[in-house]
């Protein structure tokens, strides 16, 4: 399986990290290495001194697919959870100001944990006003509806399936709402899809 993620969905959070809101989607990969056992607490990686949390709506694919069109994605997933998108914010830029990839930035070991629970579309009434937030030692840090993203869960899968195959339990991280930031030691994180929490993460 792959980890697809995607950049810059929210325009409050491109305009936070200072980005152009995209004209079409911007997405990149985490290897399956970057998944969180359950149960396991998240290590701040030696080489970063900025670990950044962004909390994303996820969604699972359960069937292969390939230039999907856009009228016809709902088919090719059928749940979604909440997951982390880590960044190590420090390495990021400096990738960025050199104008080189920043996978190593993004893509390391544990950086996308995801919700042991996936909820089923049918028990949600509308997919795109769905309301989710992350909670920081108990108090929000982010909040974000599906109804703000720039682009659709269903135009991002057609979207993405036009450059790579989507396989069986593939994972779409649909992108990040504002209010980003860093984490510390002894940091818990929540997250909650419509007030369920979903993910809980200890930070060490």
């Amino acid at each position: 399986m792959k980890i697809i993620c995607i950049g810059r969905n929210y325009a409050d959070h491109a305009k936070e990290m200072n980005s152009p809101t995209p004209t079409e989607p911007v997405f990149f990969m985490k290897p399956d290495t970057a998944l969180l056992p359950k149960r396991n607490p998240v290590y701040i990686p030696e080489f970063t001194n900025d670990l950044h949390f962004e909390c994303e709506i996820v969604v699972r694919i359960n069937r292969l697919g390939k230039n999907i069109s856009e009228k016809f994605a709902h088919r090719y997933y059928d749940e979604i959870g909440v997951g982390i998108d880590f960044t190590a914010r420090d390495i990021q830029q400096k990738c960025k100001e050199k104008g080189l990839p920043w996978e190593k930035a993004k893509a390391f070991d544990h950086s996308a944990p995801v919700g042991e629970k996936f909820i089923p579309i049918s028990q949600i009434e509308d997919l795109n006003n769905l309301e989710f937030h992350l909670e920081k030692n108990g108090e929000i840090v982010q909040k974000g509806n599906t109804k703000d993203m720039i682009f659709t869960i269903d135009q991002l899968v057609a979207y993405v399936s036009k450059y790579v195959t989507l396989k069986i339990g593939d994972l779409i991280f649909t992108g990040t709402p504002a209010g980003v930031g860093p984490v510390k030691i002894g940091d818990q994180l929540t997250a909650f899809v419509n007030n369920e929490q979903l993910l809980k993460i200890d930070i060490k």
